[in-house]
């Protein structure tokens, strides 16, 4: 979705401005009211019981989901696009990425362990992370049904299907997708789906859209062929001011990656 600023705004006063601002002010107030209630609305959603025993693989070697929770009781998993026969992680993914080495140690604090899951193996996973210099954890579900029960994996006949994704809403245009889910693990140890979101939903985990949402210009995607196109990899940025946007759309296909 594109938000580009087309059109010159009216340069005025100080004191104009500062009326504007405020009239602007109060509409955020109310949005921020709106998400408050959103929220909680969302803790009170009803809890799925996982009784499937997935079993994911590791460097340390093979963990249950169950061990995944490192102890604690809320386990936040991004499903990362990152498929075995992909060359490497899907670029829009990595940027969600960027942000978690400074998240999951404050979230510890709060009782919530955050890690990423894909089906790429163990070996193309920590070859990657290496390269992103990233330190999370990020564990492998090739061997195991975790994807595409969270719906975030797709056979070739699912990827002509246009409800198959975000809660049978979209399609995808690949066969592996990003989301978001999240379980809890009670005193006895039983463990809990109780949320999940796709697609838009992920928008606030990437804070560099934060930023952008707030400068002039916007997210200023009007003109690329898919809304994150100019998204790379971070260690693949030009020295230019801005980033070549159908390179990186290049890029993302030579991948094998194509993110929302």
């Amino acid at each position: 979705m594109s938000n580009t600023h087309s059109v010159q705004p009216k340069i005025v006063s100080r004191a104009e401005w500062l009326v504007a601002r405020k009239k602007l002010m109060a509409e955020e107030k109310e949005l921020t009211r709106q998400q408050d209630a959103v929220s909680a609305r969302r803790r009170e959603l009803p809890w799925v019981k996982v009784d499937q025993e997935y079993v994911f693989d590791s460097p340390g070697g093979k963990k249950t989901l169950a061990q995944l929770f490192d102890g604690r009781s809320q386990l936040a998993v991004y499903h990362f696009m990152f498929g075995p026969d992909w060359k490497e992680g899907c670029p829009s993914c990595s940027m969600a990425a960027d942000h978690f080495n400074g998240s999951f140690l404050h979230l510890a604090q709060r009782d919530v362990t955050l890690l990423a899951v894909s089906r790429a193996s163990v070996a193309q996973i920590e070859a990657f992370k290496k390269r992103m210099g990233w330190n999370f954890e990020w564990v492998s579900s090739q061997g195991n049904a975790f994807n595409r029960d969270y719906h975030v994996s797709f056979t070739k006949d699912e990827l002509t299907r246009p409800d198959i994704y975000n809660f049978e809403t979209s399609g995808f245009p690949s066969d592996e997708a990003p989301g978001l889910s999240v379980f809890y693990k009670d005193e006895k140890g039983a463990i809990f789906h109780t949320y999940s979101c796709y697609a838009r939903g992920l928008d606030p985990l990437l804070t560099v859209y934060t930023f952008l949402d707030r400068v002039p210009k916007g997210r200023d995607e009007g003109g690329l062929p898919h809304g994150m196109a100019w998204v790379r990899h971070h260690d693949r940025y030009s020295q230019s001011y801005f980033a070549e946007a159908m390179g990186a759309h290049a890029a993302s296909k030579d991948s094998g990656s194509s993110c929302h």
